[in-house]
C-alpha cells in the first residue's frame, strides 16, 4: 500500500468520525399487564413500567381494537421501547397490528408506533380464551407527571 493510499484511508476515517453524529435515542425496557375483552370490537386496559435511564416510570395503558377479536384474556408482555429521545416521547397514542391467541394459555406479540417515532415491541403470555388479529389504537399516559 502506497503513502497516498494510507493518507487517503486516514482522511476517510477521520472524516467519518467527525461527520458521524451520535444518536441521542435511547432504548427503554417495558413490562405491561393488560386485560382485554371483546367481540369484533375489543377494549382493554392495563398498567406497565418503563425502565428508562435506570429509573422506573409507571404508566396506564388503554385501547380499542377492530378486526377479529373474540373472547377475553389477561396478557403479560415484556419488550423494548426504541427511539426515545426524551422521556416525554413515550406517552401518547400508538397504532399497532397484533396477532395472538389463548385457549387457557397462549402467546402474543405486538409492535406499537407513535407519531414521535417511538416503537414498542412486546411479546408475552396470555391467559384466557381469545383469538385476535386486528388493528389497534392504544393510549399510554404516565401515572404521575414526569419532569
Amino acid at each position: 500500500m502506497g503513502t497516498y493510499s494510507i493518507k487517503l484511508t486516514l482522511v476517510v476515517l477521520l472524516a467519518s468520525v467527525v461527520l458521524t453524529r451520535p444518536s441521542h435515542a435511547v432504548t427503554g425496557y417495558v413490562h405491561v399487564e393488560f386485560l382485554k375483552a371483546g367481540l369484533i370490537v375489543g377494549a382493554g386496559f392495563g398498567r406497565g413500567v418503563l425502565t428508562y435511564h435506570g429509573r422506573d416510570y409507571r404508566f396506564k395503558i388503554s385501547g380499542l381494537s377492530l378486526g377479529l377479536t373474540a373472547g377475553a384474556s389477561t396478557t403479560r408482555l415484556d419488550g423494548r421501547a426504541s427511539h426515545l429521545h426524551q422521556l416525554s416521547d413515550f406517552a401518547g397514542t400508538y397504532s399497532a397490528v397484533g396477532l395472538g391467541g389463548a385457549w387457557v394459555a397462549g402467546a402474543g406479540g405486538v409492535r406499537l408506533k407513535n407519531d414521535k417515532g417511538v416503537t414498542i415491541t412486546l411479546q408475552g403470555n396470555r391467559v384466557g380464551l381469545e383469538v385476535a388479529a386486528n388493528l389497534t389504537g392504544i393510549s399510554i399516559a404516565f401515572e404521575q407527571p414526569v419532569n
